[in-house]
Protein backbone atom coordinates (compact mmCIF):
# COMPACT_ATOMS: atom_id res chain seq x y z
CA UNK A 1 0.00 0.00 0.00
CA UNK A 2 2.81 2.39 1.08
CA UNK A 3 4.00 2.09 -3.10
CA UNK A 4 0.31 2.88 -3.89
CA UNK A 5 0.26 6.04 -1.64
CA UNK A 6 3.64 7.14 -3.55
CA UNK A 7 2.96 6.40 -7.05
CA UNK A 8 -0.38 8.49 -6.66
CA UNK A 9 1.19 11.29 -4.56
CA UNK A 10 3.82 11.25 -7.11
CA UNK A 11 1.12 12.30 -10.15
CA UNK A 12 -0.80 14.14 -8.27
CA UNK A 13 2.25 16.49 -7.58
CA UNK A 14 3.44 16.55 -10.98
CA UNK A 15 -0.20 17.78 -11.86
CA UNK A 16 -0.27 20.45 -9.26
CA UNK A 17 2.76 21.63 -10.37
CA UNK A 18 1.55 21.85 -14.03
CA UNK A 19 2.97 19.86 -16.60
CA UNK A 20 3.24 21.36 -19.85
CA UNK A 21 3.40 19.48 -23.22
CA UNK A 22 6.77 20.26 -24.86
CA UNK A 23 6.00 19.64 -28.50
CA UNK A 24 3.01 21.71 -28.60
CA UNK A 25 0.54 20.70 -31.98
CA UNK A 26 2.54 19.02 -34.40
CA UNK A 27 0.77 17.28 -37.28
CA UNK A 28 0.82 13.87 -35.13
CA UNK A 29 -0.94 15.33 -32.30
CA UNK A 30 -3.92 17.22 -34.10
CA UNK A 31 -5.94 13.69 -34.24
CA UNK A 32 -5.78 13.75 -30.51
CA UNK A 33 -6.24 17.33 -30.36
CA UNK A 34 -9.82 17.60 -32.17
CA UNK A 35 -10.43 13.94 -30.16
CA UNK A 36 -9.85 15.88 -27.01
CA UNK A 37 -11.68 19.36 -27.96
CA UNK A 38 -14.67 18.06 -29.96
CA UNK A 39 -15.25 14.61 -27.80
CA UNK A 40 -15.06 14.06 -24.27
CA UNK A 41 -11.79 12.18 -25.32
CA UNK A 42 -10.65 9.16 -27.26
CA UNK A 43 -12.86 6.15 -26.58
CA UNK A 44 -11.19 2.81 -27.78
CA UNK A 45 -10.09 3.02 -31.64
CA UNK A 46 -10.91 6.85 -32.19
CA UNK A 47 -7.67 7.68 -32.80
CA UNK A 48 -7.26 5.52 -35.67
CA UNK A 49 -10.76 6.01 -36.95
CA UNK A 50 -10.23 9.89 -37.27
CA UNK A 51 -6.44 9.09 -38.36
CA UNK A 52 -8.02 7.00 -41.59
CA UNK A 53 -10.92 9.61 -42.34
CA UNK A 54 -8.61 12.57 -41.79
CA UNK A 55 -9.08 15.35 -39.21
CA UNK A 56 -11.66 17.51 -41.80
CA UNK A 57 -14.10 15.07 -42.68
CA UNK A 58 -14.25 14.49 -38.52
CA UNK A 59 -15.13 18.24 -37.68
CA UNK A 60 -17.84 18.47 -40.91
CA UNK A 61 -19.44 15.06 -39.33
CA UNK A 62 -19.46 16.44 -36.04
CA UNK A 63 -20.71 19.57 -36.94
CA UNK A 64 -23.57 17.76 -38.77
CA UNK A 65 -24.94 15.16 -35.78
CA UNK A 66 -27.55 13.88 -37.51
CA UNK A 67 -25.00 12.39 -40.39
CA UNK A 68 -23.91 9.56 -37.65
CA UNK A 69 -26.43 6.97 -36.55
CA UNK A 70 -26.75 6.12 -32.71
CA UNK A 71 -25.44 2.88 -32.08
CA UNK A 72 -28.73 0.25 -31.48
CA UNK A 73 -27.82 -0.53 -28.47
CA UNK A 74 -27.42 3.17 -26.98
CA UNK A 75 -30.97 3.97 -28.76
CA UNK A 76 -33.00 1.02 -26.74
CA UNK A 77 -31.44 2.28 -23.57
CA UNK A 78 -32.80 5.60 -24.32
CA UNK A 79 -36.00 3.71 -25.09
CA UNK A 80 -36.66 2.72 -22.04
CA UNK A 81 -36.70 6.09 -20.50
CA UNK A 82 -40.05 7.04 -20.84
CA UNK A 83 -40.53 10.09 -18.59
CA UNK A 84 -38.18 12.10 -21.44
CA UNK A 85 -40.66 11.45 -24.03
CA UNK A 86 -43.17 13.43 -21.90
CA UNK A 87 -44.17 17.29 -21.89
CA UNK A 88 -44.54 19.29 -18.93
CA UNK A 89 -47.61 19.13 -18.56
CA UNK A 90 -48.30 15.36 -18.69
CA UNK A 91 -45.35 15.02 -16.09
CA UNK A 92 -47.20 17.84 -14.06
CA UNK A 93 -50.31 15.33 -14.23
CA UNK A 94 -48.38 11.97 -13.40
CA UNK A 95 -45.84 12.82 -11.19
CA UNK A 96 -47.24 16.48 -9.56
CA UNK A 97 -47.78 16.85 -6.01
CA UNK A 98 -51.61 15.87 -4.78
CA UNK A 99 -53.94 18.72 -5.37
CA UNK A 100 -55.24 19.88 -2.32
CA UNK A 101 -59.41 19.79 -1.55
CA UNK A 102 -62.02 22.79 -1.34
CA UNK A 103 -61.35 22.68 2.64
CA UNK A 104 -58.04 21.48 3.30
CA UNK A 105 -54.52 20.87 2.42
CA UNK A 106 -52.97 17.48 0.90
CA UNK A 107 -51.88 14.80 3.06
CA UNK A 108 -48.39 15.13 4.15
CA UNK A 109 -47.81 11.74 3.63
CA UNK A 110 -49.37 11.62 0.36
CA UNK A 111 -46.95 15.01 -0.79
CA UNK A 112 -44.06 12.59 0.27
CA UNK A 113 -45.18 9.59 -1.34
CA UNK A 114 -45.65 11.53 -4.78
CA UNK A 115 -41.82 13.28 -4.45
CA UNK A 116 -40.72 9.91 -3.97
CA UNK A 117 -42.42 8.70 -7.20
CA UNK A 118 -41.20 11.95 -8.94
CA UNK A 119 -37.55 10.75 -8.46
CA UNK A 120 -37.58 8.74 -11.35
CA UNK A 121 -37.62 11.99 -13.53
CA UNK A 122 -34.03 12.76 -12.40
CA UNK A 123 -32.77 9.81 -12.29
CA UNK A 124 -33.70 9.06 -16.39
CA UNK A 125 -32.24 12.07 -16.98
CA UNK A 126 -28.88 11.86 -15.49
CA UNK A 127 -28.90 8.24 -17.05
CA UNK A 128 -29.71 9.59 -20.40
CA UNK A 129 -27.15 12.31 -20.35
CA UNK A 130 -24.37 9.82 -19.04
CA UNK A 131 -25.22 7.15 -21.31
CA UNK A 132 -24.63 9.74 -24.29
CA UNK A 133 -21.56 11.84 -23.04
CA UNK A 134 -19.72 8.21 -23.07
CA UNK A 135 -21.63 6.36 -25.75
CA UNK A 136 -22.86 8.49 -28.62
CA UNK A 137 -20.66 9.34 -31.49
CA UNK A 138 -22.19 12.66 -32.31
CA UNK A 139 -20.08 13.92 -29.58
CA UNK A 140 -19.82 17.34 -30.71
CA UNK A 141 -23.52 17.84 -29.90
CA UNK A 142 -22.88 16.47 -26.48
CA UNK A 143 -20.15 18.63 -25.51
CA UNK A 144 -22.79 21.28 -26.55
CA UNK A 145 -25.62 20.37 -24.54
CA UNK A 146 -23.94 20.17 -21.55
CA UNK A 147 -22.86 23.68 -22.86
CA UNK A 148 -26.19 25.36 -23.25
CA UNK A 149 -27.71 23.91 -20.50
CA UNK A 150 -24.53 25.64 -18.61
CA UNK A 151 -25.71 28.61 -20.18
CA UNK A 152 -29.39 28.60 -19.19
CA UNK A 153 -29.05 26.49 -15.71
CA UNK A 154 -31.77 25.68 -14.23
CA UNK A 155 -31.76 24.02 -10.35
CA UNK A 156 -33.84 20.76 -10.43
CA UNK A 157 -34.17 20.49 -7.05
CA UNK A 158 -36.40 23.93 -6.73
CA UNK A 159 -39.85 23.45 -6.61
CA UNK A 160 -41.37 21.75 -9.31
CA UNK A 161 -38.17 21.85 -11.48
CA UNK A 162 -37.72 18.32 -10.58
CA UNK A 163 -41.05 17.50 -12.54
CA UNK A 164 -39.55 19.11 -15.41
CA UNK A 165 -35.89 19.34 -15.94
CA UNK A 166 -35.52 16.43 -17.97
CA UNK A 167 -38.10 17.72 -20.46
CA UNK A 168 -36.20 21.16 -20.26
CA UNK A 169 -32.39 19.34 -21.57
CA UNK A 170 -34.40 17.28 -23.97
CA UNK A 171 -36.92 19.70 -25.10
CA UNK A 172 -35.64 23.76 -25.17
CA UNK A 173 -31.73 22.63 -25.21
CA UNK A 174 -30.99 19.20 -27.13
CA UNK A 175 -33.26 19.69 -30.35
CA UNK A 176 -31.21 23.58 -30.31
CA UNK A 177 -27.87 22.77 -29.51
CA UNK A 178 -26.33 23.67 -32.67
CA UNK A 179 -29.13 25.36 -34.60
CA UNK A 180 -29.37 29.25 -33.91
CA UNK A 181 -29.24 31.27 -31.03
CA UNK A 182 -32.41 33.03 -31.01
CA UNK A 183 -34.17 29.77 -31.25
CA UNK A 184 -32.99 28.37 -28.22
CA UNK A 185 -33.16 31.79 -26.51
CA UNK A 186 -36.27 31.34 -26.90
CA UNK A 187 -36.86 27.54 -26.02
CA UNK A 188 -35.70 28.17 -22.91
CA UNK A 189 -37.98 31.41 -22.59
CA UNK A 190 -40.93 29.65 -22.64
CA UNK A 191 -40.25 26.73 -20.81
CA UNK A 192 -41.92 26.24 -17.58
CA UNK A 193 -38.55 24.91 -15.88
CA UNK A 194 -36.54 28.42 -16.63
CA UNK A 195 -40.26 30.24 -16.11
CA UNK A 196 -40.45 28.56 -12.78
CA UNK A 197 -36.45 28.40 -11.53
CA UNK A 198 -36.26 32.38 -12.38
CA UNK A 199 -39.54 33.09 -10.72
CA UNK A 200 -41.44 34.82 -13.94
CA UNK A 201 -44.23 32.44 -13.59
CA UNK A 202 -45.25 35.34 -10.69
CA UNK A 203 -44.09 38.09 -12.99
CA UNK A 204 -47.55 40.53 -12.44
CA UNK A 205 -48.37 43.92 -13.40
CA UNK A 206 -49.59 45.82 -10.14
CA UNK A 207 -52.94 47.21 -10.32
CA UNK A 208 -53.67 44.52 -13.09
CA UNK A 209 -56.36 42.39 -13.00
CA UNK A 210 -54.52 39.42 -12.68
CA UNK A 211 -52.96 40.54 -9.45
CA UNK A 212 -53.66 38.73 -6.34
CA UNK A 213 -52.33 36.14 -4.05
CA UNK A 214 -48.77 35.08 -4.80
CA UNK A 215 -49.13 37.18 -8.19
CA UNK A 216 -48.65 40.67 -6.64
CA UNK A 217 -46.20 42.34 -8.50
CA UNK A 218 -42.90 42.94 -10.65
CA UNK A 219 -40.25 40.18 -10.37
CA UNK A 220 -37.13 41.04 -11.93
CA UNK A 221 -35.00 37.68 -11.37
CA UNK A 222 -35.22 36.14 -14.97
CA UNK A 223 -34.90 39.89 -16.36
CA UNK A 224 -31.64 40.45 -14.94
CA UNK A 225 -30.36 37.04 -15.70
CA UNK A 226 -31.78 37.00 -19.34
CA UNK A 227 -29.48 40.21 -19.68
CA UNK A 228 -26.73 39.50 -17.56
CA UNK A 229 -26.10 35.37 -18.44
CA UNK A 230 -28.46 34.47 -21.00
CA UNK A 231 -27.25 36.89 -23.43
CA UNK A 232 -25.61 40.83 -23.07
CA UNK A 233 -22.92 40.06 -20.38
CA UNK A 234 -22.61 41.68 -17.01
CA UNK A 235 -20.75 44.34 -19.14
CA UNK A 236 -23.60 44.21 -22.10
CA UNK A 237 -24.47 47.92 -21.49
CA UNK A 238 -27.92 47.88 -19.70
CA UNK A 239 -28.92 49.79 -16.68
CA UNK A 240 -31.28 48.94 -14.04
CA UNK A 241 -34.32 50.93 -16.21
CA UNK A 242 -33.52 48.36 -18.62
CA UNK A 243 -34.11 45.48 -16.04
CA UNK A 244 -37.42 47.46 -15.12
CA UNK A 245 -38.25 47.37 -18.58
CA UNK A 246 -37.96 43.83 -19.40
CA UNK A 247 -39.59 43.00 -16.57
CA UNK A 248 -42.62 44.53 -17.05
CA UNK A 249 -42.63 42.79 -20.71
CA UNK A 250 -42.63 39.42 -19.38
CA UNK A 251 -45.62 40.27 -17.24
CA UNK A 252 -47.76 37.59 -17.86
CA UNK A 253 -45.48 34.74 -18.99
CA UNK A 254 -45.75 31.61 -17.11
CA UNK A 255 -47.43 28.54 -16.32
CA UNK A 256 -50.61 26.75 -18.32
CA UNK A 257 -52.72 24.27 -15.29
CA UNK A 258 -53.12 20.53 -16.57
CA UNK A 259 -56.73 21.70 -18.09
CA UNK A 260 -55.23 24.70 -20.08
CA UNK A 261 -53.47 22.32 -22.50
CA UNK A 262 -51.29 24.70 -23.99
CA UNK A 263 -47.79 25.09 -25.30
CA UNK A 264 -45.62 22.71 -23.54
CA UNK A 265 -46.82 24.33 -19.85
CA UNK A 266 -46.64 27.88 -21.01
CA UNK A 267 -49.21 30.17 -20.72
CA UNK A 268 -49.56 33.98 -21.09
CA UNK A 269 -51.71 35.45 -19.02
CA UNK A 270 -52.87 38.82 -20.27
CA UNK A 271 -54.74 39.74 -17.11
CA UNK A 272 -51.19 39.44 -15.29
CA UNK A 273 -49.72 41.91 -18.15
CA UNK A 274 -48.49 45.50 -18.15
CA UNK A 275 -49.85 46.60 -21.43
CA UNK A 276 -48.12 50.38 -21.52
CA UNK A 277 -45.55 50.74 -24.01
CA UNK A 278 -42.18 50.15 -22.91
CA UNK A 279 -38.46 51.62 -23.36
CA UNK A 280 -36.31 49.07 -23.80
CA UNK A 281 -32.62 49.41 -24.75
CA UNK A 282 -33.17 52.52 -26.08
CA UNK A 283 -36.13 51.41 -28.23
CA UNK A 284 -39.75 51.34 -27.68
CA UNK A 285 -41.48 48.57 -27.59
CA UNK A 286 -45.67 49.17 -27.35
CA UNK A 287 -48.02 47.40 -25.42
CA UNK A 288 -48.92 44.29 -27.42
CA UNK A 289 -48.79 41.87 -25.15
CA UNK A 290 -46.74 38.28 -25.54
CA UNK A 291 -45.59 39.46 -28.43
CA UNK A 292 -43.21 42.49 -26.36
CA UNK A 293 -41.48 39.46 -25.14
CA UNK A 294 -40.71 38.29 -28.75
CA UNK A 295 -39.57 41.64 -29.56
CA UNK A 296 -37.56 41.83 -26.75
CA UNK A 297 -36.18 38.45 -27.11
CA UNK A 298 -35.56 39.70 -30.91
CA UNK A 299 -33.53 42.63 -29.54
CA UNK A 300 -31.15 40.54 -27.14
CA UNK A 301 -30.46 37.42 -29.90
CA UNK A 302 -29.21 39.67 -32.37
CA UNK A 303 -27.12 42.40 -30.07
CA UNK A 304 -23.63 43.01 -30.57
CA UNK A 305 -23.28 42.67 -26.75
CA UNK A 306 -24.91 39.22 -26.96
CA UNK A 307 -22.55 38.19 -29.85
CA UNK A 308 -19.84 39.34 -27.81
CA UNK A 309 -20.66 37.57 -24.62
CA UNK A 310 -21.62 33.89 -26.75
CA UNK A 311 -18.27 34.15 -28.46
CA UNK A 312 -16.45 34.47 -24.99
CA UNK A 313 -17.67 31.48 -23.65
CA UNK A 314 -17.05 29.33 -26.57
CA UNK A 315 -13.72 30.80 -27.07
CA UNK A 316 -13.41 29.85 -23.03
CA UNK A 317 -14.51 26.40 -23.65
CA UNK A 318 -12.96 25.58 -26.29
CA UNK A 319 -9.86 26.99 -26.68
CA UNK A 320 -8.37 28.55 -23.17
CA UNK A 321 -9.79 29.95 -19.97
CA UNK A 322 -8.75 33.70 -20.64
CA UNK A 323 -9.35 33.05 -24.55
CA UNK A 324 -7.44 35.50 -26.93
CA UNK A 325 -9.16 38.88 -28.38
CA UNK A 326 -8.85 38.57 -31.67
CA UNK A 327 -10.73 34.67 -31.99
CA UNK A 328 -13.74 36.35 -30.18
CA UNK A 329 -13.85 39.42 -32.48
CA UNK A 330 -13.64 37.02 -34.88
CA UNK A 331 -16.45 35.09 -33.60
CA UNK A 332 -18.62 37.86 -32.96
CA UNK A 333 -18.78 38.98 -36.21
CA UNK A 334 -19.48 35.54 -37.86
CA UNK A 335 -22.58 35.25 -34.81
CA UNK A 336 -23.72 38.43 -36.03
CA UNK A 337 -23.19 37.75 -40.03
CA UNK A 338 -24.99 34.22 -39.66
CA UNK A 339 -27.85 35.44 -37.41
CA UNK A 340 -26.59 33.76 -34.57
CA UNK A 341 -25.76 30.84 -35.83
CA UNK A 342 -24.00 28.57 -33.77
CA UNK A 343 -23.01 25.86 -36.08
CA UNK A 344 -21.44 28.23 -38.18
CA UNK A 345 -20.00 29.95 -35.33
CA UNK A 346 -17.96 26.61 -34.04
CA UNK A 347 -16.73 26.24 -37.97
CA UNK A 348 -14.61 29.26 -37.57
CA UNK A 349 -13.60 28.57 -34.16
CA UNK A 350 -12.35 24.79 -35.54
CA UNK A 351 -10.93 26.25 -38.14
CA UNK A 352 -9.44 29.73 -36.67
CA UNK A 353 -5.30 29.81 -35.73
CA UNK A 354 -5.99 30.01 -32.10
CA UNK A 355 -7.45 26.82 -31.94
CA UNK A 356 -5.06 25.21 -33.46
CA UNK A 357 -1.80 27.14 -31.79
CA UNK A 358 0.94 25.22 -30.28
CA UNK A 359 0.38 27.32 -27.05
CA UNK A 360 -3.24 26.52 -26.18
CA UNK A 361 -3.26 22.66 -26.60
CA UNK A 362 -3.75 20.54 -23.33
CA UNK A 363 -4.34 23.95 -21.68
CA UNK A 364 -7.67 23.60 -20.38
CA UNK A 365 -8.07 21.04 -17.38
CA UNK A 366 -11.05 19.38 -17.45
CA UNK A 367 -13.93 19.89 -14.79
CA UNK A 368 -15.39 16.84 -12.92
CA UNK A 369 -18.37 16.10 -15.34
CA UNK A 370 -15.62 15.79 -18.16
CA UNK A 371 -12.95 14.43 -16.32
CA UNK A 372 -15.42 11.34 -15.13
CA UNK A 373 -16.78 11.09 -18.79
CA UNK A 374 -13.28 11.20 -20.41
CA UNK A 375 -12.06 8.22 -18.17
CA UNK A 376 -14.97 6.05 -19.08
CA UNK A 377 -14.91 6.92 -22.40
CA UNK A 378 -11.30 5.60 -22.73
CA UNK A 379 -11.88 2.85 -20.63
CA UNK A 380 -14.06 1.23 -22.87
CA UNK A 381 -16.39 0.50 -20.46
CA UNK A 382 -20.35 0.42 -21.18
CA UNK A 383 -21.61 2.02 -18.24
CA UNK A 384 -24.75 0.15 -17.43
CA UNK A 385 -25.64 1.76 -14.13
CA UNK A 386 -24.44 4.99 -13.77
CA UNK A 387 -25.03 5.35 -10.34
CA UNK A 388 -21.57 5.48 -9.33
CA UNK A 389 -20.46 8.41 -12.03
CA UNK A 390 -23.30 10.53 -10.40
CA UNK A 391 -22.14 9.58 -6.77
CA UNK A 392 -18.50 10.71 -7.91
CA UNK A 393 -19.96 14.29 -9.81
CA UNK A 394 -21.71 14.92 -6.32
CA UNK A 395 -18.43 14.27 -4.27
CA UNK A 396 -16.62 16.11 -6.79
CA UNK A 397 -19.19 19.33 -6.34
CA UNK A 398 -20.88 19.21 -9.84
CA UNK A 399 -23.99 17.00 -10.00
CA UNK A 400 -25.57 17.09 -12.60
CA UNK A 401 -29.01 19.56 -12.99
CA UNK A 402 -27.75 20.72 -9.45
CA UNK A 403 -26.01 23.82 -9.89
CA UNK A 404 -27.64 26.38 -7.22
CA UNK A 405 -26.97 29.61 -9.01
CA UNK A 406 -27.73 30.60 -12.37
CA UNK A 407 -24.46 31.09 -13.76
CA UNK A 408 -23.90 27.86 -13.96
CA UNK A 409 -20.56 25.70 -13.11
CA UNK A 410 -17.03 27.20 -14.21
CA UNK A 411 -15.24 25.41 -16.61
CA UNK A 412 -11.70 26.90 -16.03
CA UNK A 413 -8.91 25.64 -13.72
CA UNK A 414 -9.16 28.08 -11.16
CA UNK A 415 -13.00 26.46 -10.12
CA UNK A 416 -11.54 22.66 -10.07
CA UNK A 417 -7.84 22.26 -9.81
CA UNK A 418 -7.28 21.47 -5.43
CA UNK A 419 -5.31 18.89 -3.73
CA UNK A 420 -8.75 17.57 -2.39
CA UNK A 421 -10.26 17.08 -5.39
CA UNK A 422 -7.40 15.60 -6.80
CA UNK A 423 -7.31 13.10 -4.09
CA UNK A 424 -10.59 11.94 -5.03
CA UNK A 425 -10.49 11.50 -8.96
CA UNK A 426 -6.75 9.68 -8.40
CA UNK A 427 -9.42 7.18 -5.77
CA UNK A 428 -11.96 7.11 -8.46
CA UNK A 429 -9.66 6.78 -11.73
CA UNK A 430 -8.17 3.78 -9.38
CA UNK A 431 -11.53 2.21 -8.40
CA UNK A 432 -12.59 2.04 -12.35
CA UNK A 433 -9.48 1.23 -13.74
CA UNK A 434 -8.97 -1.80 -11.18
CA UNK A 435 -12.59 -3.02 -11.97
CA UNK A 436 -14.42 -2.37 -8.96
CA UNK A 437 -17.49 0.08 -10.10
CA UNK A 438 -20.65 -1.49 -9.73
CA UNK A 439 -20.99 0.00 -13.76
CA UNK A 440 -22.02 -3.42 -15.45
CA UNK A 441 -25.17 -3.99 -12.99
CA UNK A 442 -28.24 -2.95 -15.06
CA UNK A 443 -30.51 -0.15 -13.82
CA UNK A 444 -30.40 3.43 -11.98
CA UNK A 445 -29.97 1.81 -8.13
CA UNK A 446 -31.47 4.82 -5.90
CA UNK A 447 -29.95 2.58 -3.32
CA UNK A 448 -26.31 2.91 -3.92
CA UNK A 449 -24.55 4.92 -1.24
CA UNK A 450 -22.15 7.41 -2.64
CA UNK A 451 -19.92 6.26 0.89
CA UNK A 452 -19.61 3.32 -1.65
CA UNK A 453 -17.36 5.42 -3.27
CA UNK A 454 -14.72 5.78 -0.46
CA UNK A 455 -15.15 1.86 0.11
CA UNK A 456 -13.54 1.24 -2.89
CA UNK A 457 -10.13 -0.77 -1.36
CA UNK A 458 -7.91 -2.66 -3.53
CA UNK A 459 -8.39 -5.37 -1.66
CA UNK A 460 -12.19 -5.80 -3.00
CA UNK A 461 -13.32 -7.84 -5.79
CA UNK A 462 -13.47 -6.60 -9.17
CA UNK A 463 -17.22 -6.28 -10.30
CA UNK A 464 -15.97 -5.96 -14.06
CA UNK A 465 -13.05 -6.44 -15.75
CA UNK A 466 -10.25 -4.50 -15.08
CA UNK A 467 -8.53 -1.51 -17.73
CA UNK A 468 -5.03 -2.71 -19.49
CA UNK A 469 -2.78 -0.22 -19.36
CA UNK A 470 -1.38 -1.08 -22.46
CA UNK A 471 -4.60 -0.72 -24.09
CA UNK A 472 -5.70 2.79 -22.38
CA UNK A 473 -2.52 3.78 -23.57
CA UNK A 474 -3.53 2.88 -27.15
CA UNK A 475 -6.48 4.95 -26.55
CA UNK A 476 -4.89 7.64 -25.57
CA UNK A 477 -2.33 7.58 -28.80
CA UNK A 478 0.34 7.40 -25.99
CA UNK A 479 -0.13 10.70 -24.60
CA UNK A 480 2.12 10.77 -21.35
CA UNK A 481 5.57 12.88 -21.37
CA UNK A 482 8.51 11.03 -20.64
CA UNK A 483 8.39 12.58 -16.72
CA UNK A 484 4.93 10.91 -16.22
CA UNK A 485 5.69 7.49 -18.16
CA UNK A 486 8.45 7.21 -15.79
CA UNK A 487 6.62 7.33 -12.67
CA UNK A 488 4.10 5.32 -14.27
CA UNK A 489 6.73 2.54 -15.35
CA UNK A 490 7.98 2.25 -11.36
CA UNK A 491 4.27 1.60 -10.41
CA UNK A 492 3.51 -2.23 -9.76
CA UNK A 493 1.20 -3.71 -13.03
CA UNK A 494 -1.89 -3.28 -11.73
CA UNK A 495 -2.13 0.22 -10.58
CA UNK A 496 -0.83 1.38 -13.87
CA UNK A 497 -3.73 2.14 -15.61
CA UNK A 498 -5.17 4.23 -12.90
CA UNK A 499 -1.91 6.14 -12.79
CA UNK A 500 -2.64 6.95 -16.49
CA UNK A 501 -6.46 8.23 -15.60
CA UNK A 502 -4.64 10.17 -13.05
CA UNK A 503 -2.07 12.19 -14.60
CA UNK A 504 -1.60 15.19 -15.42
CA UNK A 505 -1.97 14.61 -19.39
CA UNK A 506 -5.27 12.94 -18.97
CA UNK A 507 -6.13 15.71 -16.19
CA UNK A 508 -6.10 18.25 -18.99
CA UNK A 509 -7.70 18.68 -22.61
Amino acid sequence: MKSVALCLSTISCLLMTGVATATGIQPDLKVLHVLNRLTYGPAPGDVQKVRAMGVEKFIRMQLDPESIPLPSRLQQQLDTLDTLRMDPVELFREYGPPRPGKNHKPDPEAVKAARQRARVIVEQAVQARLWRATESPRQLQELMVDFWFNHFNVYAPKGLDHLWIGAYEEQAIRPYALGHFRDLLGATAHHPAMLFYLDNWQNTAPDSPGARGRFEGINENYARELMELHTLGVNGGYTQNDVIALAHIFTGWGLGRPRDGGQGGFRFDPRRHDDGDKTFLGRTIEGSGEDEGEQALDILARAPATARHISYELAQYFVADDPPPALVERLSRRFLATDGDIRAVLDTLFHSREFWDRKYYANKFKTPYQFIVSAVRASGIDPVNVRPLYGMLMQLGMPLYACLTPDGYRNTRAAWLNPDAMTRRISFATALASGRLPLGQPGFDPGFPRREMERMTPDKAPVVDPVSAATLADTLDNLLSAQTQSAIDAAPKPLRAALILGSPEFMQH
